[in-house]
């Protein structure tokens, strides 16, 4: 009787490790993710502008369709990355995103920098080289680290009213979106 019961608590502690082990590993062989969708939408150094969501459509991201949303993804590891440019007056929002789905880092338009946009993008390494003054870089300069090479920059735009949304979204499109090599 002993025996079973070790062989039945020897089963359940293996499924229980499998089981745990199967968990923790599944999010980083997933290619279905938000990164991986995003991938496939927003090329390198590329601002996107997404298209709006009409009422009913999918939204398998969450996304409210009262707001314009650019993404620009980067790969810091061939330099810094900088996102600039001017925005409406009206309220605006940036997230950078690391490529676990993390915010590392937001701010809005009422944190005093007004309708300009001007952040740049570093790694470790980078900003080490910044703390030792290696790379030159424009006053008023919005400094972001990220503890890898991959970040998703995001700017939400909320137009006011429903016929400012073209001019919003070509505001949108203009902002840059590089790294400096």
């Amino acid at each position: 009787m002993i025996r079973l019961l070790f062989w039945i608590l020897g089963g359940v502690v293996l499924g229980g490790l499998i089981h745990l082990v199967v968990i923790l590993t599944l999010p980083d062989a997933a290619v279905r993710d938000v990164w991986h969708r995003l991938e496939a939408l927003a090329p390198l150094e590329t601002v996107v502008v997404l298209s709006d969501l009409a009422p009913g459509d999918d939204n398998p991201m969450g996304l409210d369709p009262e707001l314009l949303y650019g993404l620009c993804r980067l790969e810091l590891g061939d330099g810094p990355g900088i996102v600039n440019g001017e925005l409406p007056l009206a309220f605006w929002s940036v997230a950078v995103f690391n490529r676990d789905g993390h915010v590392i880092y937001a701010t809005t338009n009422r944190s005093g920098s007004g309708n300009l946009l001007d952040m740049g993008l570093f790694n470790p390494a980078q900003t080490r080289l910044l703390a030792e003054q290696r790379f030159e870089i424009d006053e008023g300069l919005l400094i972001v680290e990220a503890q890898g090479n991959d970040v998703l920059v995001v700017v939400r735009l909320a137009p006011p009213h429903p016929a400012m949304r073209a001019r919003y979204r070509e505001q949108l499109a203009q902002l840059s979106c590089s790294t400096i090599r």
